[in-house]
This record gives structure tokens, C-alpha cells and sequence, in this order.
């Protein structure tokens, strides 16, 4: 038995079950690649999901980690600390929200924001407001809260009933939704992109017009920016390539560079839609957190990370492109996304993860969302070469790929 077999197999003895029986070790990261524990390289185009955003072992980040490790770990929030104070300027300054709460994941951020929309509405004295719309293909977490508002069946088996006064709405549908928001919606929750229903992207004009709508009927609109935002699209947030600003909007996975954190930030009229006592998060915001943000931010200024999204995006879409145009790889039939989270649909007959195994045979690793697309969301620092290296492996691979799909 090898260390790497008896760790997987202790894994399967001791975790609770959650997840899938795990395949691989690994030990460390480097980069835009990650090794196991024979010391084998792999290129790493999932980014730890969107989170690893410059990629592993920045000596920038981890000299402010251990910078901040020595002198204040935490504090809690009777407390205030100098890297909370200067990350919240530093996202004043970068976005159209001048106010910001600290948390520790994207789930607790959306959380925040169905806390906020109710009680904002509370404290003006519209005690009516209290239903929020959500879609139906739409993904805000696992906890309770964030799972109302996830209207995938599939994630709510067995965890029901939900939270209360949610509906789900068409994505992309702009009558269905005006026929479901009024005078008691508190906030409409979206994402700019579904990630994790495919990479589906809002249609050209659709959060235009969810913006009318709701200031037509006094709701607000949030948006989840947990796995677009922090340049993952080539803008520091994805809904400013359509113009919609929202009120507020969740922000987590590459906030840190993979060091635990989320936010919320929102606009100027919402800075009292939670008074003291009404929400808190015992390790939000804690001076190791908002040290490691702080890092990320001096190595997206440095490096231009949020320009190389954009760039290193269009030739990713280029190749992708290819893939779906060449007749010679009917097993991807479309190609969608934005930057650097974009998504390869393959054809129905295509074991996706067959393709995800084959994939990792020669040393590349990569997700799956929506049942069938295969998720690309590399490390922002990514370079051209390496992804060419990867994007050659995938053509490679799908040009024989496990369970072919007949002709177009």
C-alpha cells in the first residue's frame, strides 16, 4: 500500500460522507500547478473552483500571512483592526460600494444578503417586504438559508422544507419576473453567470432590465458575485460589463487567494439595513483574513491580473470555439462563459467524467457543472504558455474521448 492509497483510504473511514470518495492526494501547489504525494505535476485549470486566483504559494500572500500571523490573529468584531479598515477602503475604491461586511465564505455573504433585504425594509417600516426571488437554476450555497434561494432540486434533497418566501423565477425570463415582483419582494437575487448550472450567462440587456424592475417596485437588487467577481471575467466585477449596478452584491472564492473569506458590499442607503445586534460573524473580518485580501489586491495591481482574466480569456474562448466549429471533435457542442470562467458543453453520449479522468491521467485537472460542461477556472496568473499546454490536452483527449458521440 502506498501513503497516498492508505490517506484515501483513512478518508473514507472517517469523514461523514458528504462528499465523493476522493481520488487523488495532493501535498502542495505551486503556481497554476498542484502535486501529489509522488511528487507528480498538474496543471491546475480549476483554480481550487475560482478561489485560487494567483495561484498557489504567492510568496506576496504568504509573506503577508505570516507577517500577520506574528502579530494578531484575531480579535473579534468589539474590536476593530488596521487590515479590516484598510481592505474595506481598498474595495471602497475599486467598486461602486462604499460599504463592505466581512465574512468567512460566499454562503455566509449570501446569507448576509437575505438578512439585510428583510430588515432593511423592516427598519423603513415596510414590514410587507419579505419575500425574495431567486432562479430556478440558480446556486447560492449549502446552508439553509442560501439553499432557499438555490433553486436546484437536486441540491434540496432530503434538506426541506426550505426557508420560507422564496420564489423562483425562469433565469434570463424578464416577464416571468415582473409577474412575480411587487410590493412584498424585499430583493431579487441573481448571478451574472450560473456557474454551477453550466456557465449560463445573462442574456445581453437581462440585468438591465431586472434593475428597472425592481426599482419599479421598490425591491432591491443583489447579485452573486461569489465565483464571477474579483476579476474572474477580465472586470473586478462581473456585472459591470452590462452597466446594472446592483445595491449590494456577495463576493468570496478569490477574495483571499484561497485563504477563508467572503463579503458583502453594498451601496450607501443600505449602511443601516443591519443596526448593532441585528447580524455578526465571529471570525468575519479577522485581521489574518483581511491581511491575505489586502495581499491579493497589491499582486491584481502588480501583476494586472484583472487585465490577463481578460486577455488570457479571449484566447481560451478562441480555443473552445475551436473545439465546437472542428468536425474532427464532435464531442463538444458549446461553448459559453466570460474570462477566465468559461465552459465546454459536450455532446450526449460523452462521459464527462471519463473525459475529467483521462484529463488527470495527463496531469491536468479540471471540474464539471451542469451535469455536462466542463468548467475551466484557472489561477488569473495564468500564462499564455500553460494554457496552451492545457488546452492541447483537452483537444487531445476529446478528439478520442471516452464514450464517443455519434455524428452531428
Amino acid at each position: 500500500m502506498t501513503r497516498q492509497n492508505d490517506l484515501l483510504a483513512a478518508a473514507g473511514t472517517t469523514a461523514l460522507g458528504a462528499y465523493r470518495p476522493p481520488s487523488l492526494v495532493l501535498e502542495r501547489g505551486q503556481g497554476r500547478h498542484v502535486y501529489d504525494l509522488d511528487g507528480t505535476a498538474y496543471l491546475d485549470l480549476s483554480g481550487g473552483v475560482a478561489v485560487t486566483s494567483i495561484g498557489h504559494g504567492h510568496p506576496t500572500l504568504l509573506n503577508a500571512i505570516s507577517r500577520q500571523a506574528t502579530r494578531l490573529m484575531h480579535a473579534s468584531n468589539l474590536f476593530t483592526t488596521e487590515p479590516a479598515v484598510r481592505l474595506a477602503a481598498e474595495l471602497r475604491r475599486r467598486t461602486a460600494f462604499p460599504r463592505s461586511f466581512f465574512v468567512n465564505s460566499g454562503t455566509e455573504a449570501n446569507e448576509t444578503l437575505i438578512k439585510l433585504a428583510r430588515r432593511h425594509h423592516f427598519e423603513r417600516g415596510d414590514f410587507l417586504r419579505t419575500t425574495i426571488v431567486s432562479s430556478r437554476t440558480g446556486y447560492h450555497g449549502r446552508t439553509l438559508g442560501s439553499l432557499s434561494l438555490t433553486g436546484q432540486a437536486r441540491y434540496r434533497i432530503g434538506m426541506e422544507p426550505m426557508a420560507g418566501c422564496v420564489r423562483h423565477v425562469p433565469y434570463n425570463d424578464l416577464d416571468a419576473l415582473r409577474a412575480v415582483v411587487g410590493a412584498d419582494t424585499a430583493a431579487v437575487v441573481l448571478e451574472t453567470i450560473q456557474a454551477e448550472a453550466g456557465i449560463v450567462e445573462a442574456a445581453d440587456g437581462y440585468l438591465a432590465g431586472v434593475r428597472r424592475i425592481c426599482d419599479e417596485a421598490g425591491a432591491l437588487l443583489f447579485l452573486d458575485e461569489v465565483q464571477t467577481g474579483y476579476g474572474r471575467t477580465g472586470r473586478f466585477l462581473s456585472h459591470e460589463w452590462s452597466g446594472a449596478v446592483p445595491d449590494a452584491c456577495s463576493v468570496a472564492k478569490g477574495i483571499a487567494g484561497g485563504f477563508p473569506m467572503g463579503a458583502v458590499l453594498a451601496a450607501e442607503r443600505l449602511a443601516g439595513g443591519l443596526p448593532p445586534g441585528s447580524h455578526a460573524s465571529t471570525f468575519g473580518g479577522n485581521p489574518l483574513a483581511c491581511a491575505a485580501a489586502l495581499a491579493v489586491l497589491e499582486v491584481f495591481d502588480h501583476e494586472k491580473l484583472v487585465e490577463n482574466a481578460e486577455s488570457a480569456g479571449r484566447m481560451l474562448r478562441e480555443r473552445l470555439d475551436h473545439l465546437v466549429s472542428d468536425a474532427g471533435t464532435p464531442a463538444a457542442v458549446a461553448a459559453r462563459g466570460r474570462g477566465l470562467l468559461q465552459g465546454l458543453e459536450l455532446a450526449d453520449g460523452v462521459d464527462p467524467d471519463a473525459v475529467v479522468a483521462e484529463l488527470r491521467a495527463r496531469n491536468v485537472l479540471i471540474t464539471v457543472v451542469g451535469g455536462r460542461v466542463l468548467r475551466f477556472s484557472p489561477a488569473l496568473t495564468i500564462t499564455e504558455a500553460e494554457l496552451t499546454e492545457g488546452m492541447t490536452t483537452v483537444e487531445k483527449v476529446l478528439g478520442d474521448p471516452p464514450g464517443k458521440p455519434g455524428p452531428r
